[in-house]
C-alpha cells in the first residue's frame, strides 16, 4: 500500500493538483477584498446603506445577539459577486487557453501541410528499393 501511495504522490497530476489549490485559495483572497474593499463600498454608496455586508432581514429579535434570528441578505448578495468574478476571471483564463491551442494546431497544421510531395524520382527510387528489399527477402527463404 505504501508502494501505492508513494506512485500516486509522485505523479505530476498531483503536484499540480496541489499548486492549483493554494492558487486557487490566494486568488479567493484577492477577489473577496475586491469584492469587498471596492465592489461593495460602491453598492453601498448607491443603496444609501455604508454596510451592505450587514444588511438583513430580522425573523425574531432578542434580548442578545445570540437570539436574534435574521436572512443575512448582505453576506450573500456579496458571496455571490465573489463568485461572479471569479468564475468571469475563469472564464477568460479558460478562453486565452483555449485560443492558444488553437493557434498552435493550426500552425502544426499549416507545418505539415508544408512539406512537400516527394517528386516522381523519389517514388520510383522508393518502388525500386522496396521491389530489392522484396527480391532480397524471397532468395534468402
Amino acid at each position: 500500500m505504501f508502494k501505492e501511495f508513494k506512485k500516486f504522490i509522485q505523479r505530476g497530476n498531483v503536484l499540480e493538483l496541489a499548486v492549483g489549490l493554494v492558487m486557487g485559495t490566494a486568488f479567493k483572497a484577492i477577489v473577496d477584498s475586491f469584492v469587498n474593499d471596492f465592489i461593495m463600498p460602491l453598492i453601498s454608496l448607491v443603496s444609501g446603506d455604508m454596510k451592505f455586508a450587514t444588511r438583513k432581514i430580522i425573523l425574531r429579535d432578542g434580548p442578545s445577539p445570540e437570539e436574534i434570528i435574521s436572512i443575512n441578505y448582505g453576506t450573500f448578495i456579496q458571496t455571490i459577486l465573489n463568485f461572479l468574478i471569479i468564475a468571469l476571471v475563469i472564464f477568460f483564463v479558460v478562453k486565452a487557453f483555449n485560443k492558444m491551442r488553437e493557434r498552435r494546431e493550426s500552425e502544426l497544421a499549416a507545418a505539415e501541410a508544408a512539406v512537400p510531395e516527394p517528386s516522381k524520382e523519389e517514388l520510383l527510387l522508393t518502388e525500386i528499393r522496396n521491389l530489392l528489399a522484396e527480391r532480397k527477402q524471397v532468395n534468402n527463404d
